[in-house]
């Protein structure tokens, strides 16, 4: 099974996919993971990759794209979930054919619900928490930060909501619900 998991930032994707990792043995695919792992790996791409951001420069679609065909090519019992990708919809557009021309289908696209207050609050509360307990603090783990990732998310982002609904893949699920509920809503759906 192959899914994308959408959401703005602190959503909570990372935590859910973590669980769909554990519990039905996914690869969780994040292009933030697979660009340091592909920087260091000593591939031809992974030296593109070491260039292209040695540069300062934004890694293009097109790089993404392979490194996401080489783990496809790869291969995962439990699937691949999608996580931080695709952003854009040239990169849904991309993501859709190499999935296509691998024969792997995208089965459902799940949205974590959530609420914008809510989730500044929460990014507030978790800085606080940090500090409090002797541990680093994240740079952008305050409200300025998280409202200008919000804005970014709903620019970039969001038009994938759309994009996915129309296409009859989208789910939603309440993102603001206890870490078990948002699981068990998400297992619903993939249990079909």
């Amino acid at each position: 099974m192959n899914i994308i998991l959408l959401g703005p930032p602190g959503a909570g994707k990372g935590t859910q996919a973590k669980k769909l990792v554990d519990e039905r043995g996914m690869v969780q695919l994040s292009t933030g993971d697979m660009l340091r792992e592909a920087r260091s790996s000593g591939t031809e791409m992974g030296k593109k990759v070491a260039e292209v951001m040695d540069r300062g420069d934004l890694v293009t679609d097109e790089i993404v794209i392979g490194l996401i065909a080489e783990k496809l090519e790869a291969g995962a019992a439990g699937g691949f979930i999608f996580d931080g990708f695709p952003r854009t919809l040239a990169q849904a557009d991309a993501l859709g054919e190499l999935l296509d021309k691998m024969g792997a289908p995208l089965d459902v696209v799940i949205e974590l619900k959530v609420d914008d207050e809510t989730l500044v609050q929460r990014v507030v509360n978790r800085a606080k928490e940090a500090e409090a307990a002797g541990q680093p603090v994240r740079a952008d783990d305050n409200a300025e930060a998280m409202k200008t990732r919000l804005m970014a998310y709903y620019k970039q982002t969001s038009p994938l909501i759309g994009y996915y609904h129309a296409k009859g893949d989208l789910r939603s699920v309440d993102g603001m619900a206890a870490m078990d509920q948002v699981a068990a809503s998400i297992a619903d759906i993939l249990n079909g």
